[in-house]
């Protein structure tokens, strides 16, 4: 990490890490150190973190909780900013009608969110309980599952621009499609997300969340380390079906391997590295493309 930025974060009494281990911080429990380690509290402490590592030229990478992410082994030259701690609250304005209005801090875990909203008596979010994000994590890839996406219910995301500067953008200019917003191609720093939920009953929202998370137990190797749904889904096709057919099911290379649960998931049974996984999922790429014609596309983000 540049020197001389270190010292102006700690003469603002901005805390940062010096390598700091990667591993620790993402659900694959793979990656080097980062030069840099910071977790603000407040907006400000980001802003002033970001403007700071802009000034000095310093490379930044926005991390939520790790879920669909994939460091190097040698770790990242530059700073990760970890958003975890910043934001963690929501609010709910509710209408007439029973429906809400809420606003998620982009550090809030999402099944906490879906959790609290259903004491709330507020539905639209069963589909995210379990998906082990944050809702800016959810909000930068259009997080979703059994049906449902975070832009079904989303209206607005306020964010910090390049230039650190206060904004707010309605849903139909982010750009979100299938696994992707306007936040991958922008340097932009996602703040908080406005949800529009509509008034159900409790106990349906509850049993409805109960039965996603009973299937993820049964289907998806959640006892294992891993990056959750590996591949993206083939237009016609799902990507854990095409792999099984191609007789992938276990398939390893050193620690990484093919969940033998779900063949959509590449799953750490113990001591995988980056190089390992990049290695599995290009052969699986290349074996179910000489087999089937159909391209497999990574759905977890490698950081190099």
């Amino acid at each position: 990490m540049n020197e001389s930025l270190l010292a102006a974060l700690r003469a603002e009494a901005l805390t940062c890490a010096v390598n700091e281990p990667l591993a620790r911080h993402t659900t694959f429990r793979i990656g080097g150190p980062a030069d840099g380690f910071c977790q603000p509290e407040t907006v400000p402490q980001l802003a002033r973190t970001l403007e700071l590592c802009r000034a000095h030229g310093e490379r930044v990478y926005l991390l939520g909780n790790g879920s669909n992410t994939l460091f190097a082994d040698a770790g990242f030259r530059g700073t990760v900013i970890c958003l975890t701690r910043l934001h963690s609250r929501f609010t709910v304005d509710r209408s007439q009608d029973g429906s809400a209005l809420v606003r998620a801090g982009v550090g809030l875990m999402l099944s906490t969110l879906c959790s609290a909203v259903q004491k709330e008596s507020l539905s639209g979010l069963e589909f995210a309980y379990g998906i082990p994000g944050t809702v800016g994590g959810a909000v930068y890839m259009d997080a979703g599952a059994y049906g449902g996406e975070i832009k079904d219910v989303l209206t607005d995301v306020t964010f910090l621009d390049e230039n650190q500067h206060l904004c707010t953008s309605p849903v139909d200019r982010l750009e979100l499609g299938y696994r992707t917003s306007i936040f991958e191609r922008k340097p932009w720093c996602i703040l908080e997300a406005g949800l529009c939920l509509k008034a159900d009953d409790p106990s349906r929202i509850l049993a409805r969340m109960q039965d996603y998370m009973q299937r993820r137990r049964e289907k998806q190797p959640l006892e294992l380390p891993s990056a959750g749904s590996t591949f993206k889904r083939p237009a016609g096709h799902f990507a854990g079906q095409l792999i099984e057919e191609c007789g992938l099911r276990g398939f390893r290379v050193g620690g990484a391997a093919i969940s033998d649960k779900h063949c959509g998931f590449v799953v750490n049974l113990g001591g995988a590295t980056c190089a390992d996984v990049v290695e599995l999922t290009e052969r699986v790429r290349q074996i179910v493309l000489e087999k089937t014609g159909v391209v497999l596309e990574r759905e977890i983000r490698v950081v190099e």
